[in-house]
C-alpha cells in the first residue's frame, strides 16, 4: 500500500499544481476576457478582442491547410517530373506550388502580427490592472506588512509582460502545431495506416520524455526567476543607501551582498544548462527518428512496386513536418516554466494586493469621522498585527490654530500616532475626528523627493495647480532656499533632487510645499531635525503665523517654544497631556531631584498657585556647574569661568544658558 501510495504521489503532485496553474491564469486572464464587471473594461474592447483572436485562429487553420495543400502539390510534382515527365503540366504545378509558398508566408507573417498586436494590447490593460490595484486604498503600502511577497516592483515591470506575450506565444503554438500534427497524421494514415500507428504510439512516449523533462526546468526557472529578482534588488539597495554606504565604507561587505546574490543566478543557470543539453538530445534524436522512419518503411514498398514515388516523398515531408510541430510543442511545454512562474509570482501579488485592502474580519478598528478639527476619543492603538499596544485609552483635542508636541522614549508609538491620522494604520479601538485627508499636509524626517522638476516638487501632490516663477522665487526665499536656481537652468528642468539636496534642504524644501499648498493641517513627523535653530525658527513662525493647526513630534527642546500642548507617550502605553508651561516645571523637577547636585536646585512651588510666574519657571529650570558640562561636554573649569565673567553657553542640543548670580538663584539659566 505504502509503494503505491509513493508512486502515485509524484502523479498527485503534478495534478495539484497544475490545477493551481490554470486557476492562477484564469484569476489574470479572466477580467480581460470575461469581465463580471462592466466597470472593468469597455464592451467596444472586449468585442475588439475576441475579433483580434478569432482573426488569429482563422490565420492559423488557413496556414495549416494551405500547407496541407503543398504537400498533395509536392507530391503530384514529383509525380508529373519522374513519371510523366510533361513539362506544360511541370509548369502549372510549380506555379501553383509557388502560389501556395507566397500565401503561406502571407500568412505566417500576419498571424504573428496579430499574435503580437493581441499581447500587446493585454500586456496594456493587464498593467494598467495591476497597477491600480497596487496604487489603490494604499495596497502599495500595506503590501510591506506581507513577508512571503518579495519584490513586488519587479513583478510589476519585468514580469507582466513576459505573461502576455507567452501566452499568446503558446496558445498560438499550441492551435497551430496541433492541426498540424492531426492534419499530417491524417495524410500518413492515407498512405500507411502502419505508419500512422507507429508515430502515434512514439508521439505518446515522447511527450512523456519532454514532459519529465520540463518539470525540472520549472523548478529550475522558479529559482532563476526568484534569484534574479534578489539580484535586482540588491544593486537598487546600494543606489538608494549610496551615501550611507559610502559614510561607512561598506563597500567590500555590500560587494559580498551582491556577489552571493549573483552566483545564486550562476548556480541555477549551470543546472538549467545541463538540463536544457539533455532536452536539446532527445529533441534532435527525437526529430531524427521520425524523419527516417518513413524512408525505412515505405522505401521497401516503392522497391517493390507497390506504391509511387510521389508518396514516398508526401509521407517523408508529412513526417518531417509532424516531427517539427511536435519539436515545438516540447520547445513551447520547455520555455512554459518560466511562463508558470511569471503567473504564479503574478497571481500572488494580484492576490496579496486584494488581501491587504480588504478589512479584517472579527477585529476592531478605529472608527475615522471627518469634521473640521482633529481629536482622539478613547483612542487604543494597536500596531498592525494586533501584537502589540502603542497607547491605551487616548482622548486628545487639538483646536484650530493650536500646536501639538508629541514627545516620549524612542519606539514608544509616537510615529504610530501620525499613521493613525493618515489612515495608515487602524487596529484598535476608539474614535478618531479628523479633517478630510486633503486638508492635510504630513512632513516626515525625511521628505518625499519626487521624480519630477522644481515646480512639480513645489505644487507636489497639486500638481494640477499654476504657480508662475516670481511666486516660486518668493516660497524658496521664505524658506531660504534662493541658492536652487543657481544649480539649474530654470524651475522646469528635470534632476535627480534626491542626490542634489542635502537633508536639510529636503526639508525646507518640504517646508516651501507647505507654504504653496497652505494646508490647515499639518503634521510634523521630526520635520526640522536637520535644521539649525534659526531656520527651525522661521519655518514654525510661518505655520504660527498662517494659522495653520500642526502636531509635531520631536525631541528638540526647542520646539517646546512654538507649541501649546505636550503629549507624552510611556514605555507601559500610559500618556500624559499637559501644558507647554507645566511639562517644563515637571522635567525640571525630575532633572532636580536626580542630579548629584540638587542642593544647587531651589524649587519653591506653592501648592496654591495655579501658574506660575516667568521668574519662578526660570528659577526652577536653572542647571549646576556639572549639569552644564554634562551638556556641554566643556571642561569644569570653563564652565565656571564663564559663569563669573557673565558669558552665555550653548548647549549641545542648540539652547543658550546664562549663569544667574542672584544670591537667591546661582543657576544657569535658559537666555
Amino acid at each position: 500500500m505504502s509503494t503505491q501510495v509513493s508512486f502515485l504521489q509524484p502523479i498527485w503532485n503534478a495534478s495539484s499544481a497544475l490545477k493551481k496553474f490554470w486557476d492562477n491564469v484564469g484569476a489574470i486572464a479572466g477580467p480581460y476576457w470575461y469581465p463580471t464587471d462592466s466597470k472593468d473594461r469597455a464592451f467596444s474592447d472586449i468585442i475588439r478582442a475576441w475579433a483580434m483572436l478569432f482573426l488569429l485562429v482563422l490565420l492559423i487553420i488557413l496556414l495549416v491547410g494551405v500547407t496541407a495543400f503543398n504537400s498533395f502539390v509536392s507530391r503530384y510534382l514529383v509525380d508529373v517530373i519522374i513519371g510523366e515527365k510533361d513539362f506544360s503540366k511541370f509548369v502549372n504545378t510549380l506555379l501553383v506550388y509557388g502560389a501556395a509558398l507566397v500565401v503561406v508566408t502571407l500568412l505566417v507573417g500576419f498571424s504573428k502580427f496579430v499574435r503580437k498586436q493581441i499581447a500587446l494590447d493585454w500586456y496594456q490593460w493587464l498593467n494598467n490592472h495591476i497597477l491600480e490595484k497596487y496604487l489603490s486604498n494604499r495596497a502599495y503600502y500595506k503590501i510591506n506588512f506581507q513577508s512571503n511577497v518579495d519584490n513586488p516592483d519587479q513583478r510589476l515591470s519585468q514580469e507582466i509582460e513576459p505573461i502576455a506575450r507567452n501566452a499568446l506565444s503558446f496558445s498560438a503554438t499550441y492551435l497551430e502545431k496541433v492541426l498540424e500534427m492531426i492534419t499530417f497524421l491524417i495524410i500518413l494514415w492515407s498512405i500507411s495506416q502502419f505508419i500512422a500507428v507507429v508515430l502515434v504510439i512514439y508521439t505518446i512516449v515522447g511527450n512523456l520524455i519532454a514532459i519529465y523533462l520540463a518539470q525540472e526546468l520549472n523548478k529550475i526557472n522558479q529559482e532563476e526567476l526568484e534569484h534574479e529578482a534578489d539580484y535586482t534588488y540588491s544593486l537598487t539597495h546600494v543606489r538608494n543607501h549610496a551615501e550611507s554606504i559610502a559614510f561607512f565604507q561598506g563597500e567590500n561587505q555590500e560587494a559580498n551582498i551582491i556577489r552571493r546574490r549573483f552566483n545564486n543566478i550562476i548556480k541555477s543557470t549551470k543546472r538549467k544548462i545541463n538540463w536544457e543539453r539533455s532536452q536539446d538530445i532527445f529533441n534532435r534524436a527525437y526529430q531524427a527518428a521520425i524523419q527516417i522512419f518513413p524512408f525505412i518503411a515505405l522505401g521497401p514498398l516503392h522497391i517493390r512496386g507497390e506504391i509511387d514515388f510521389g508518396e514516398v516523398g508526401q509521407a517523408s515531408l508529412a513526417c518531417n513536418l509532424f516531427a517539427n510541430a511536435m519539436a515545438e510543442l516540447i520547445r513551447e511545454f520547455a520555455t512554459s516554466g518560466r511562463f508558470s512562474s511569471y503567473v504564479d509570482r503574478l497571481a500572488e501579488l494580484s492576490n496579496a494586493l486584494e488581501t491587504v485592502t480588504k478589512q479584517p474580519e472579527n477585529v476592531s478598528t478605529i472608527k475615522a469621522v471627518e469634521e473640521n478639527h482633529l481629536a482622539f476619543v478613547n483612542v487604543t492603538l494597536q500596531t498592525p498585527n494586533y501584537e502589540q499596544t502603542i497607547v491605551e485609552d487616548l482622548s486628545v483635542s487639538v483646536q484650530p490654530g493650536e500646536g501639538l508636541l508629541i514627545v516620549g522614549p524612542s519606539g514608544r508609538g509616537k510615529s504610530s500616532l501620525l499613521r493613525a491620522i493618515a489612515g495608515l494604520w487602524n487596529a484598535g479601538t476608539g474614535r478618531l475626528v479628523r479633517p478630510p485627508l486633503e486638508d492635510i499636509l504630513f512632513l516626515p524626517q525625511r521628505p518625499y523627493i519626487i521624480l519630477g522638476t522644481l515646480r512639480e516638487q513645489l505644487l507636489y501632490p497639486q500638481t494640477n495647480r499654476q504657480m508662475n516663477d516670481v511666486e516660486i522665487k518668493e516660497v524658496l526665499q521664505q524658506v531660504n532656499l534662493q541658492n536652487l536656481l543657481s544649480r539649474v537652468d530654470n524651475f522646469d528642468t528635470e534632476v535627480p533632487w534626491e542626490n542634489i539636496l542635502s537633508l536639510g534642504e529636503q526639508q525646507r524644501l518640504a517646508f516651501a510645499r507647505l507654504l504653496v499648498t497652505r494646508p490647515s493641517f499639518t503634521i510634523l513627523d521630526e520635520a526640522t531635525s536637520a535644521l539649525d535653530l534659526k531656520n527651525e525658527g522661521n519655518l514654525y513662525q510661518q505655520l504660527q503665523e498662517n494659522k495653520t493647526t500642526f502636531i509635531s513630534v520631536g525631541h528638540r527642546e526647542s520646539l517646546f517654544n512654538y507649541h501649546q500642548w505636550v503629549l507624552e507617550l510611556s514605555q507601559d502605553s500610559s500618556w500624559q497631556l499637559v501644558t507647554i508651561e507645566d511639562y517644563r516645571l515637571q522635567k525640571a523637577k525630575e532633572f532636580a531631584i536626580n542630579s548629584p547636585e540638587n542642593t544647587e536646585t531651589k524649587i519653591d512651588i506653592s501648592p496654591n498657585k495655579e501658574s506660575p510666574s516667568q521668574s519662578e519657571i526660570a528659577s526652577i529650570s536653572g542647571l549646576s556647574h556639572k549639569e552644564m558640562q554634562a551638556l556641554t561636554n566643556s571642561p569644569i573649569n570653563t564652565v565656571r569661568s564663564k559663569a563669573s565673567l557673565g558669558k552665555s553657553i550653548t548647549t549641545k542640543d542648540g539652547v543658550t544658558y546664562r549663569y544667574n548670580k542672584d544670591p537667591k538663584v546661582l543657576k544657569w539659566v535658559k537666555v
